[in-house]
């Protein structure tokens, strides 16, 4: 909060009659780092979350003659982000928490709706990323928050994806020692693909999913027998992908698996036709797999109209419809439901992509003459599927409701309430608070 007050108390308005600057400082952010020793990335910090803090409170020093505001003055001036103030100062969050929620969802843009409303939506999307940051990384919770901004601001997305399409661009120089250099800024969907790529090739190395046939498990034992490193591979892949071109065949590039980029979106039924902008673009998103990726509606139905879709229902509370019951296996298909419901791997802070993962039976196939339907199914990296066996493990889930971690039997911990990475937890969890799904009602 002082580093907030110091922000506000050396605003660019006051010149050098501001307090760092009057202190010798050239900005606030400087003289938070000389003072407390923090590093300029913690001083940036702190000043960000201490301008929320004191964001919309009187600033008494510049206006001590004002008179106080009512109480409907107060609720109108109060910032939507004054939740996770609370949350900061209730010690619910971090500062490095509050921090990446703010940054992931930004501020709300003008829109053709009530600023009241706008705001209320951006507050009940802060709550409710406050409640997430309970069970995520700080990395995963801005990439939910920038996840959620864009479901609740298709346009913006647009606006996002454009900026970052137009600053694409690949560079190459020699060094003084006569080494050359690559330097790639990536729009969206390009380093989606190249990561892709990267799993596809590298997986073995990278702790990917088991390998079922004898072909398969010896090319996996040669590449992590390799002696290059992974960024020596990388690289090896990349000049190989581009002496081939486009006369090689996948499979001789990646074998049984082939790269792609999967993006999952929502049709919702009972809203009808989905709303469009002037120029007639979708004013809908959709996401990556494992919510890493946003692509704005122009997009989507570019990759709709070369590459198809494959449709995955679900219900009202986000669970996908079964789809097979008599194969030891599951298919491919069944797979991509639990791609979409799952994000990748289920396990508590695992951050494996779906293209990482391994279908596992939460009912054994011989013990319990376990299903294979995508119900009584989650997706684990081959890390946690194996320790979920070798440890006496077992998640569970009763009818519709939660996938539970059980731990090893006399263990007596508490059973673990296992959350999916996918972005669409955030149109069914909680489904009862949804704002953001009807855009157009005020």
């Amino acid at each position: 909060m002082l580093a907030g007050v110091v922000a506000r108390r050396s605003a660019r308005d006051r010149g050098h009659g501001g307090l760092a600057q009057v202190e010798g400082f050239r900005t606030p952010v400087q003289m938070v780092k000389e003072i407390t020793g923090a590093t300029r990335g913690e001083a940036i910090r702190a000043v960000k979350v201490g301008e929320a803090l004191v964001a919309g409170v009187p600033d008494l020093t510049q206006d001590a003659e004002a008179a106080p505001l009512s109480p409907d003055e107060e609720v109108a001036v109060r910032p939507w982000h004054e939740p996770l103030g609370d949350a900061l100062l209730a010690g619910r969050l971090s500062s490095a928490q509050v921090d990446a929620i703010r940054r992931g969802l930004g501020e709300p843009p003008a829109m053709d709706r009530p600023a009241d409303d706008v705001r209320e939506v951006w507050r009940v999307a802060a709550m409710q990323l406050i409640d997430e940051a309970t069970s995520c990384s700080v990395e995963d919770l801005i990439a939910a928050a920038r996840s959620v901004r864009d479901a609740i601001d298709p346009a913006g997305a647009e606006e996002r994806w454009r900026d970052h399409y137009a600053a694409r661009s690949f560079r190459m120089r020699t060094d003084a020692e006569g080494r050359r250099h690559g330097h790639i800024v990536f729009d969206d969907a390009t380093f989606a693909f190249w990561q892709t790529v990267m799993d596809a090739a590298l997986r073995p190395r990278r702790g990917g999913p088991r390998f079922l046939t004898d072909e398969e498990r010896a090319a996996a034992s040669e590449l992590r027998s390799d002696p290059r490193t992974n960024e020596q591979l990388a690289y090896d892949l990349i000049t190989d992908l581009v002496h081939a071109g486009a006369k090689a065949e996948a499979k001789d590039v990646f074998g049984a698996r082939c790269a792609g980029v999967r993006v999952v979106t929502i049709h919702d039924d009972r809203d009808g036709a989905a709303p469009r902008d002037l120029f007639e673009r979708l004013l809908q998103v959709a996401h990556s797999e494992d919510g890493a990726l946003t692509v704005p509606g122009s997009i989507v139905e570019r990759l709709v109209c070369d590459l198809g879709i494959t449709p995955v229902t679900l219900d009202a509370g986000g669970n996908p419809l079964d789809i097979g019951r008599d194969a030891r296996l599951f298919s491919s298909r069944q797979r991509i439901a639990l791609a979409t419901r799952d994000g990748g791997c289920i396990w508590p802070g695992c951050d494996r992509p779906p293209s990482m993962t391994e279908a596992h039976h939460i009912d054994e196939w011989v013990r319990d003459e376990g299903a294979t339907d995508i119900d009584r199914g989650v997706l684990l990296c081959a890390f946690h599927h194996v320790h979920l066996h070798m440890t006496g493990r077992r998640i569970t889930r009763e009818g519709k409701g939660p996938f539970l971690l059980l731990p090893p039997p006399g263990d007596l911990t508490p059973p673990i309430e296992l959350r999916t990475a996918s972005p669409l937890r955030w149109m069914f969890d909680p489904p009862e608070r949804r704002p953001w799904r009807r855009p157009s009602a005020a």
